[in-house]
């Protein structure tokens, strides 16, 4: 029996930018997820994953085949999730053919300990779990299946924040950096009661952004400066400097203006806009206020970030 960890994520800068090469800050999280394979004696992986409240959200079998050099597998129900395990187990196989090579099963379960509709990283952390299982490239296996920037792979294996930059000529660019604020205790993560479709957002913003290398300087200087940043005021002028210029980009108004115009310190968006967390600042917890609105989930920053 093995058993594989990967961590959550969450993008503090460079959103949407980093898909062009901007440097993009982002933190793991402590909320993740666990995979664990114990061999078992058919030809079927037998599938059981759980939620954070320890309940099966999804189970299924698949028959394991090969033919030619191909692998075949074949749910008992076909749903959309089988079918795109069906398409992550196929490409690992792809990336590394002795993988499922032979006529051994395996008893699956996984173990996430977040709702799976925060948007912190359900798909990324399954995807370097089942890499780690099959011996291949997380990366390679994120770009034949979900696609996107791979900086949530990046946060899957590191403990520390990261400075993240997709290098087209070899892999991504990954530094570990410092980044723990001496003003982190007025720092809140507020989900937006709904999840994001950072595939929909991607799609949006490569057909409407224009991007030029002075707006790819302007995102790496705020991300450079935010981890030296030494007082709550200068960030948040960084944070703001930030949303202004994503959502000039963007064509998109920004969180505060839509939800929380009389909210009375700095909202700024992580990853695609529109869903899932949101970076708070306040001197008091403004969990109450939140509340008011109908927001329920506000997380102190020391209660999610791995640091």
């Amino acid at each position: 029996m093995k058993t594989f960890r990967s961590n959550g994520k969450l993008l503090l800068t460079g959103e949407y930018v980093v898909l062009d090469g901007a440097i993009a800050l982002a933190i793991p999280t402590k909320y993740g997820q666990d995979l664990t394979v114990e061999p078992n004696n058919t030809s079927t992986i037998v599938w059981k994953s759980y939620n954070e409240l320890n309940e099966v959200w999804f189970e299924d079998e698949f028959l394991i085949t090969k033919a030619s050099n191909r692998l075949s597998l074949k749910a008992k129900n076909y749903t959309e999730i089988s079918k795109r395990l069906i398409q992550i187990l196929k490409a690992s196989y792809i990336l590394n053919p002795e993988f499922l090579s032979s006529k051994q099963g395996y008893n699956i379960t996984t173990h996430q300990d977040f709702n799976r509709l925060w948007g912190l990283g359900t798909s990324s952390t399954l995807i370097n779990n089942i890499a780690d299982w099959a011996k291949v490239d997380a990366y390679q296996l994120l770009e034949k299946t979900f696609g996107g920037s791979g900086y949530d792979i990046a946060c899957a294996q590191h403990n520390t924040p990261i400075f993240y930059q997709l290098n087209k000529s070899s892999k991504p660019l990954v530094e570990t950096v410092t980044f723990s604020p001496s003003f982190k205790e007025h720092l809140y993560f507020l989900y937006l009661n709904q999840k994001q479709n950072s595939r929909d957002g991607i799609a949006s913003y490569k057909k409407n952004a224009k991007i030029d290398k002075s707006i790819l300087e302007e995102v790496n200087a705020i991300t450079e400066a935010i981890i030296l940043c030494e007082s709550l005021s200068e960030f948040e002028k960084l944070l703001n400097k930030h949303e202004a210029l994503i959502s000039k980009l963007i064509q998109q108004d920004t969180i505060k203006n839509q939800l929380f115009k009389d909210f009375n310190s700095t909202i700024k968006s992580l990853g695609a806009w529109g869903g899932d967390f949101v970076l708070v600042t306040s001197e008091t917890d403004p969990t109450n206020y939140f509340k008011s609105k109908g927001f329920e989930t506000v997380i102190p920053y020391n209660d999610m970030v791995l640091n």
